[in-house]
């Protein structure tokens, strides 16, 4: 669904929970015509809401950032290194309570769930059909933006079907991440029970989302059999496959393709500011991402952040048809073209690898409307049909040695795509096997941190990343100061 606005909705204290503050999500015009006491009188009210929970997984795109730039695949680059301060802090594994950007994940996660909440809260008001459908997708929403949480911080607050006002959040514990994961898990099996495997409407979500997403979760908390089965499911009765160019798999031009699991939807008709990154409309990674005073064929200019690696772009084998898909090596593309002295592009003070992000970048034929950098159509794939294939992979490879030729299947299917040989490895070879192709396949789209850390691998991979700190973001300082300090610190921070 392309995301809509939700202007004259709700009162102030709807999103009140932890101070997110954006005024787009206050924007009542009418000033106070409706409040939170007389709104779900109809179901054009819940479809509304719903749209309005849905809007804020485009806050999303900062997964891109983060993924990669916290673990090996990327230096944070940009305009300098006091330009978003606390991508550079991740890069060098110096990031503190203190990071815009992780408060930017905590606030906009939370506000997804104050939305998803505020149907849910008012579930049983009227009833109409379809009504099923639209709570199994806030509940689904809801699962989502838990999910995001716990991956960040660990232990959060765990509100259910309800608003809270800030009062109420001084009194409000961190709830262990067991608990929250429990809650996702059982959201995700109540929405998958309901949905279908098809969405009504583009970009909404459907039983093979809900599915996908709980085998990640499984996956993530170390419970490979259920993962598998789930990730199964899926594979066997899902409408998913994967397409044969990787080339064109993040292209505007072939959205909603057969790889396409779960697409956060964006568009490029609508403006926006660098003072409110939640409010816009667009995609701000591919602006953000690209060549910084760039004048040449393909692309167009943008900001140098997000930078893959030599160490990336080595890691793909000879023929492997991944590598320039994913990772952009300007000097050689430069070489290539038929005026290459005409092609002008600048160094940003941050950091310069010489590669760019090649899925999410900004190019010529897929710009949105000024400011261009932050108003890209591109949608941010969160799940497409080859990350379930590998997530497969990896739960049935350590599930069970009996599970292994399964395991090699998915994931010589991706394998034969890029283009390069089977594996034919086994036991522990054959799960580092899986999780280099993890590395190869997902480049650049936000993965990598979170999987070298839930593989336990993240010290081994990343400069200066301390065990027993690093594995897990601070909470932000004034989050806990909001909590009226209720809340202790992740470990080590």
């Amino acid at each position: 669904m392309k995301k809509g606005k939700l202007f004259g909705l709700l009162t102030v204290g709807f999103l009140t929970l932890f101070h997110s503050g954006c005024k787009k999500f206050l924007d009542i015009n009418p000033l106070y015509t409706q409040d939170a006491e007389n709104y779900f009188e109809t179901s054009v009210d819940y479809e509304r809401a719903l749209t309005g929970a849905y809007d804020l997984l485009q806050g999303t795109f900062i997964d891109i950032w983060i993924g990669e730039i916290a673990s090996d695949n990327s230096i944070a680059g940009g305009e300098s290194v006091t330009d978003s301060e606390g991508l550079h802090e991740m890069d060098e594994m110096k990031h503190d309570a203190v990071n815009q950007e992780l408060r930017n994940v905590f606030r906009w996660n939370y506000a997804g769930i104050a939305r998803a909440n505020y149907i849910l809260e008012h579930k049983n008001k009227i009833d109409f059909d379809g009504k099923d459908k639209i709570l199994a997708e806030a509940t689904f929403l809801r699962a989502f933006y838990y999910s995001q949480l716990v991956k960040y911080f660990g232990d959060v607050p765990l509100i259910i079907d309800k608003r809270l006002g800030a009062d109420e959040v001084t009194k409000t514990n961190r709830t262990p991440k067991a608990e929250v994961y429990a809650r996702i898990e059982q959201d995700l099996q109540y929405a998958a029970g309901i949905l279908d495997w098809t969405s009504s409407q583009k970009g909404r979500v459907n039983k093979g989302i809900c599915l996908s997403l709980l085998g990640k979760v499984y996956l993530y908390q170390n419970k490979f059999d259920q993962a598998a089965a789930t990730f199964q499911q899926v594979i066997d009765e899902g409408n998913y496959s994967l397409i044969s160019d990787v080339t064109k798999m993040f292209a505007v031009a072939n959205e909603g393709h057969s790889e396409t699991v779960f697409d956060v939807e964006y568009t490029g008709a609508e403006g926006g500011s660098y003072g409110c990154l939640i409010c816009l409309e667009g995609n701000a990674a591919p602006g953000f991402h690209g060549i910084r005073q760039y004048d040449g064929p393909v692309y167009g200019d943008g900001n140098s952040y997000n930078l893959p690696t030599k160490d990336l772009y080595d890691a793909y084998e000879a023929g492997d048809v991944r590598r320039d898909a994913a990772v952009l090596d300007l000097d050689a593309f430069i070489k290539k073209q038929a005026r290459p002295s005409d092609i002008k592009f600048a160094i940003g003070g941050g950091g310069h690898s010489g590669y760019y992000n090649n899925k999410y970048i900004k190019k010529q034929g897929e710009i949105g409307l000024p400011d261009n950098d932050l108003t890209s159509p591109v949608n941010y794939k969160l799940i497409r049909y080859a990350d379930v294939l590998l997530m497969a992979a990896e739960a049935n490879a350590r599930a069970n040695a009996a599970n292994e030729g399964r395991a090699l299947q998915y994931l010589n299917q991706v394998r034969t795509r890029a283009k390069v040989q089977p594996i034919t490895a086994s036991g522990s070879a054959l799960v580092e096997a899986i999780w280099n192709e993890r590395r190869l396949e997902m480049a650049c789209e936000g993965h990598r941190f979170f999987d070298l850390v839930r593989t336990g691998k993240a010290a081994q991979e990343i400069k200066d990343f301390v065990v027993g700190k690093h594995e897990l973001f601070p909470i932000p300082q004034v989050e806990i100061d909001l909590s009226g300090g209720n809340w202790a610190q992740n470990p080590n921070y």
